[in-house]
């Protein structure tokens, strides 16, 4: 089925606002709906007009579709022609070889990506998929009478994707809003918004009509978004919006859009094309000159087929993934699902860290810190008389009320519970804003009441600070109000208190008895910041990421944790000044504020692309709807299990716990991925631009070729195996302090200033074997290439253990055990092949006892001088 095309964002608020103003029954009507749902024929209509209730139509890519997508990679599609020339010429050996390095790779890519997705897969299935939904069925009729029209509601839970438009369904706490809906029944329902504003403190939602004004449509009092969750309370509500409908459903079709490459991406295609430029300059060179010299124009054109395969590094995407498998790996251990090879290394490359505020940096939950008199000092009064209304009410406990509950159980405070009787309460209503509790204590009763500071106020006459109690009048409310305002700066959230003593005389009492109260103080309630939070922002900022928060939270409780946790705030900048700003303009203020506040999905993902556009490698951690664009924008889109699936969709990697260190941890991880990627890269880019120099030289001036076809490309295999165990590596510490990112001009420079080297030991070894051993004639040929057979293997295979550090090789640095054995080993064989039972079959003889002395004073001081080299060159230009 095709989805239906998404409503703009305003287009969908106006919609919201126009919904809210109406009363219940009417919205009903326009619905073509009542109070006991729609009839089933009826929503399968609608379900087949307005398509299912999802945020995403996109499926897996079937295995075809996967393979064929690894092997677009410009080095495999270069490798595939070659193998394919190589068969044609009838170098069927040779073509088996290149076709074996190509599966090998894409193979291992493409089972690690394939588990990563499996694994992603079952979290989503995790997630609660039904709703309970009222639906009409025919009332029963006697039997023998005619069919009835009447109707009887039938409560049924229903998968969320077969829901539309004009269903009414319960909720209850711990259910997610399945689309955007509007309240008809709602007693103590709190809802927590926070996957979509960022806000931390839950927001209380009524039935009621309301004012359609107002720039912010999440403040409309009866109207729940999709993907928000009931903290608590109960209610019902029939459906306006679904699916891509709904308010956000552009969130989702901004996720469903092709995604731009990545850093590493982009990284990777330079360095194959920088290596491409170099082969297609390279091999029709000396393809040319050994057509002019040797006149064998099949031979000529295996030989450069053969040097191309050479001088491809193509083990690269073999030696990335299985990088980059070994480092999802290691964070799976710490409980990390890496959904996307290339976001493990775009995470070490990371310089730039963006992330919501709500369960990142606070605990995501509500807890009591303030009980507090009129003059702001702290009054156990004032907490003895809230926690006898909350745990005496009688209707669904809040966030808020859970909180002072706990509070008396986390600090042992002793309050006398059992001494009160409950005599009566005054439920809350949304006209008067607050609630009473009447308790009984030696024939006194006592009248609780709490409530916003207004609305409290409103109704007393006395206020008592300490001991002293006084009357108030409308300076007080101003001088309350201030105390308000100044603990909400503090990122509070306040509740008053009141009270009043009266005889027990009555059982019953209603709202006119909230009248001549005794204000006392007030409550404060605050989203705490993790403990962890402070401790993580000083391991990312040492490390080279800085932090920058993106929330659509409001700014003085933004700025309040930021406070808490340390992070030093210059400059704040809000949404409203975000549109005003071209491109340009705000590329220079994203890179020089930390604190983004209540902006809007497609502020944070416009944010992100201009810090990206300004060179940086950006992260994303985000867990709500509003935050799929910013999660695919990214670099490297972070989310987390308990995310909502549209997050979890976008993102590349899935934490199993939201905790900065995690990601501190990763960064390091990917830091380790990337040196080792490195290793492979300077090495292979040097050797090959070495060789370069060596088979021009070698093509031009000898009567023969340096090297057979065949033996190009089993001196390459060779090679290419010794690389296999580089993942299983050490990074030097030094190495891991900051963000490690593609730098092509550096490679290009280290090639150039390293691969001459190896040419220059290359030569000496042909004339060598040229004028002291006599190899200089055709019926020679075999020896020369024999000489020159090993010194090039032993000499490229063992030259990785200067250039995988900046340290001295083998005292302050050694490589893994793996890689030294698989080093060790390929020499030993490739010493062992001229005298083995294959070597007379790819063109080997014996080489003379004076080649093995000679050879191994020429690796001793290639070794030294490029190590020499390399110590300059860092001094010079530096060698991330």
């Amino acid at each position: 089925m095709t989805p239906p095309p998404p409503h703009s964002q305003d287009s969908a608020v106006s919609l919201l606002r126009e919904w809210s103003s109406l009363d219940s029954k009417t919205v009903l009507e326009r619905l073509g709906s009542d109070p006991g749902g729609l009839s089933e024929e009826e929503a399968l209509s609608r379900l087949k007009q307005d398509g299912p209730n999802m945020l995403e139509f996109t499926r897996r890519k079937g295995p075809l579709v996967r393979i064929l997508l690894l092997l677009k990679n410009p080095l495999n599609i270069l490798l595939l022609t070659l193998a394919t020339l190589s068969f044609f010429m009838g170098s069927h050996e040779s073509a088996l070889i290149i076709f074996f390095m190509v599966i090998l790779s894409v193979s291992l890519s493409f089972i690690q990506e394939d588990r990563s997705s499996r694994a992603v897969e079952e979290l989503r299935h995790m997630v609660r998929t039904t709703a309970t939904v009222r639906r009409k069925r025919p009332a029963p009729e006697p039997r023998g009478s005619e069919p009835s029209s009447q109707w009887m509601p039938d409560t049924q839970e229903i998968p969320l994707s077969q829901l539309v438009k004009g269903d009414v369904i319960h909720l209850s706490a711990g259910d997610m809003i399945p689309a955007d809906l509007r309240l008809l029944s709602a007693k103590d329902l709190f809802i927590d918004q926070s996957p979509l504003t960022g806000e931390a403190m839950p927001v209380e939602k009524f039935a009621h009509a309301a004012d359609r004004e107002g720039p912010d449509p999440f403040l409309l009092p009866n109207i729940c978004f999709m993907g928000t969750t009931v903290l608590s309370g109960t209610a019902t509500g029939v459906l306006l919006l679904t699916g891509l409908r709904a308010s956000f459903g552009k969130v989702a079709h901004a996720v469903a859009r092709e995604r731009a490459p990545t850093s590493f991406d982009l990284g990777v295609d330079r360095f194959a094309w920088l290596m491409i430029r170099f082969i297609l300059v390279m091999a029709p060179l000396v393809f040319l000159i050994n057509v002019l010299t040797k006149e064998d124009w099949i031979s000529a054109l295996l030989f450069a087929t053969a040097v191309a395969v050479g001088l491809t590094p193509e083990m690269l995407p073999m030696i990335v993934t299985v990088n980059l498998a070994k480092g999802a790996l290691a964070m799976s251990r710490k409980k990390v699902i890496v959904k996307r090879l290339n976001a493990i290394q775009n995470i070490g490359a990371m310089d730039v860290l963006c992330t919501d505020k709500t369960g990142t940096l606070t605990q995501n939950r509500v807890i009591l810190v303030k009980h507090v008199d009129l003059s702001g000092a702290e009054n156990e009064e004032v907490l003895e008389l809230a926690y006898l209304n909350s745990f005496y009410q009688s209707g669904l406990k809040n966030l808020l009320d859970m909180a002072v509950l706990e509070f008396r159980e986390i600090h042992d405070r002793l309050i006398p519970v059992m001494v009160y009787r409950k005599v009566d309460e005054i439920p809350f209503d949304f006209q008067r804003r607050r609630m009473s509790v009447i308790v009984e204590k030696e024939r006194t009763h006592l009248l609780i009441t709490k409530g916003a500071i207004e609305e409290v106020f409103s109704v007393c006459e006395w206020g008592k600070s300490g001991n002293d109690l006084f009357r108030l009048d409308p300076g007080h409310l101003e001088q309350f109000r201030a105390l308000g305002q100044s603990l909400n700066e503090d990122g509070f959230r306040v509740i008053s208190i009141a009270y009043k003593e009266m005889d027990c005389s009555r059982e019953t009492y209603a709202v006119p008895d909230e009248s001549e109260l005794t204000l006392i103080g007030f409550i404060a309630f605050l989203d705490p910041p993790k403990e962890t939070a402070m401790n993580a922002i000083e391991k990312l900022e040492e490390h080279g990421v800085a932090v920058k928060i993106l929330t659509g939270d409001n700014e003085v409780v933004t700025l309040k944790v930021c406070r808490e946790v340390n992070l030093s705030v210059k400059k704040i900048v809000l949404g409203t000044e975000l549109d005003r700003l071209s491109d340009e303009e705000l590329g220079g203020v994203a890179e020089n504020t930390q604190v983004f506040a209540r902006v809007s999905p497609d502020q944070k993902s416009r944010i992100i692309e201009m810090l990206r556009r300004k060179g940086h490698v950006v992260g994303y951690l985000g867990d709500g709807i509003n935050d799929s664009p910013a999660l695919r924008s990214a670099d490297v889109g972070i989310s987390v299990d308990t995310g909502v699936d549209i997050a979890k969709e976008s993102a590349d990697i899935v934490l199993l716990e939201k905790s900065l260190l995690i990601l501190d941890e990763g960064a390091s991880e990917g830091r380790k991925v990337f040196g080792n990627i490195v290793k492979y890269i300077r090495m292979g880019a040097s050797s090959n631009f070495g060789n370069m120099f060596s088979v021009l030289g070698a093509s031009a001036w000898l009567p023969f070729l340096p090297m057979l076809p065949i033996q190009v490309l089993t001196n390459n295999l060779l090679y290419d195996f010794s690389q296999t165990s580089i993942p299983t590596d050490t990074v030097d510490p030094e190495y891991l302090l900051k963000p490690r990112k593609w730098e092509i001009g550096n490679i290009a420079r280290f090639m150039l200033l390293i691969g001459p080297i190896s040419s220059l030991f290359d030569y000496a070894t042909y004339f060598i074997m040229y004028d002291l051993f006599q190899a200089n004639t055709p019926g020679k040929s075999a020896l020369f290439q024999t000489g020159w057979f090993v010194e090039s293997l032993l000499s490229q295979t063992l030259i990785i253990h200067v250039i995988r550090t900046n340290r001295i090789p083998f005292v302050k640095s050694r490589a893994s055990l793996p890689l030294t054995l698989t080093t060790l080993s390929i020499c030993t064989l490739g010493i062992m092949i001229p005298y083995s039972p294959i070597g007379p079959s790819l063109g080997f003889v014996h080489l003379p006892p004076l080649y093995w002395p000679i050879l191994a004073a020429m690796i001793l001081s290639y070794m030294v001088l490029t190590y020499l080299l390399k110590k300059w060159y860092q001094r010079h230009f530096g060698l991330d």
